[in-house]
């Protein structure tokens, strides 16, 4: 594999490395406002924002942790066939619907990136009583989408380099 090749597998999968491990504590974030929410319903007067605020975390959570996940191979897969291949085998198969993923993600990036530009310029925000801005998790959403695809790319590299016998 050329040297460009290998550096972009080692940064990518290094950066999603080190926002994935970042995105594991969101769960932490999470728990903490729904308890605060269960707390404030039971105790005092509802919080207006905690619910939408979880909604907003668990995206982040979901939406970054997913490049990490694809690095690590947590996603499910349907295993009746693939499981029983050759490593090459698997990397032919991964090579080709990756292909499929790249073209998906390109389309939710656009989608992200033109809701995102409209939420900056109209100034949107959420229709419920808290009302948020909107342009917070809109970015999360671009740069989740945007890491996604670069991981993409590092797996469709790694899977070209064991189909040609090589290491990354």
């Amino acid at each position: 594999m050329p040297q460009v090749a290998k550096t972009f597998v080692k940064l990518v999968d290094g950066l999603n490395y080190g926002v994935g491990r970042f995105a594991m504590y969101l769960l932490f974030v999470l728990m903490a406002i729904l308890m605060w929410s269960s707390i404030s319903k039971t105790f005092f007067n509802p919080s207006l924002w905690t619910l939408e605020m979880a909604q907003f975390v668990m995206v982040a959570y979901y939406i970054l942790g997913g490049p990490y996940a694809m690095q690590m191979g947590s996603h499910v897969r349907m295993d009746l066939f693939y499981a029983k291949q050759s490593p090459v085998r698997r990397a032919w198969w991964d090579g080709f619907t990756v292909f499929a993923l790249i073209f998906y993600l390109c389309v939710m990036l656009w989608g992200a990136i033109d809701s995102t530009a409209y939420a900056f310029q109209y100034n949107e925000r959420s229709p419920t009583a808290w009302r948020p801005y909107m342009w917070p998790i809109k970015v999360t959403l671009c740069i989740g989408f945007f890491l996604m695809l670069l991981q993409a790319i590092s797996s469709l590299i790694k899977d070209i380099a064991t189909i040609r016998g090589e290491e990354v």
